[in-house]
């Protein structure tokens, strides 16, 4: 029996993530172009879905929606029981057939931040799992942001840090760099850590980990069917292909 890996948190952060999250071209800093660094996300580990299913709940699910997928999929799919998903996981819906619905009403959050959260069911697909990683990694204090944080993959987000508490607080050391043209620009060189997480970045990698590979799932529910039902179409295929080729070869013998 699969263990299952969900926390009871029911933690919402207070802060929201906004539509700016996910606005702007995958590239690492201004002028830095550095490579994103690989998610390594797995979809068929049934237990990083599970636990990146916990922390969408608990850090996500207060600002984003995943209006595209339903509690009993995501509950058959990462073999989770109903009495597992209402106790760990359906904070603000009341039947398993409910799609993800965020906890901050739409309308509030257009109001309050200017537009409404994006739901979260295709931006794995949209995006990239490398770029969300990525993303949730690199934000930094930033004394001239209304959130007090920047971020080093998508500059001037207007999301919060809502994984503060486990990351910690870190800097961002850029270095001045000349181009081919004469014109300079910023190169993005690395983080310190200024103030420790709950987590290690050992662990908090893990973390995000999970919660992009469960993104990742959302993303495309049937990806496994799909795979599995694609090499039954393949093995056909050559089945097919051999008996064709014979029964040609039976069929034109006789003629030279």
């Amino acid at each position: 029996m699969i263990k299952v890996y969900l926390r009871k948190m029911r933690k919402i952060p207070d802060l929201c993530a906004v539509a700016a999250l996910f606005l702007a071209t995958p590239v690492f800093a201004a002028g830095g172009g550095a490579d994103l660094e690989s998610s390594g996300i797995d979809p068929d580990n049934i237990n990083s879905l599970q636990r990146g299913a916990a922390n969408f709940m608990n850090y996500c699910s207060g600002c984003h929606s995943a209006q595209y997928v339903r509690y009993n999929t995501i509950g058959k799919d990462l073999d989770l029981s109903d009495e597992q998903l209402v106790d760990n996981l359906m904070f603000n819906a009341e039947k398993t057939f409910e799609t993800i619905q965020a906890a901050m009403p739409a309308v509030d959050a257009a109001r309050w931040y200017g537009k409404a959260p994006p739901d979260l069911s295709l931006m794995a697909r949209s995006k990239g799992s490398d770029y969300i990683y990525n993303f949730l990694k690199s934000f930094y204090v930033s004394a001239g942001s209304p959130t007090g944080v920047d971020n080093a993959v998508l500059e001037g987000t207007s999301m919060p840090h809502v994984l503060w508490e486990l990351q910690g607080y870190q800097v961002a050391h850029y270095v001045d760099q000349t181009n081919d043209d004469g014109s300079v620009s910023r190169a993005f060189e690395g983080f310190e850590q200024i103030i420790p997480g709950s987590l290690d970045s050992e662990d908090y990698d893990d973390f995000v980990r999970d919660t992009v590979n469960f993104l990742a799932y959302i993303a495309e529910p049937i990806r496994s069917d799909r795979r599995k039902l694609g090499v039954w179409v393949l093995m056909f295929l050559i089945f097919f292909y051999v008996i064709a080729r014979m029964l040609k070869k039976q069929i034109w013998k006789d003629v030279k």
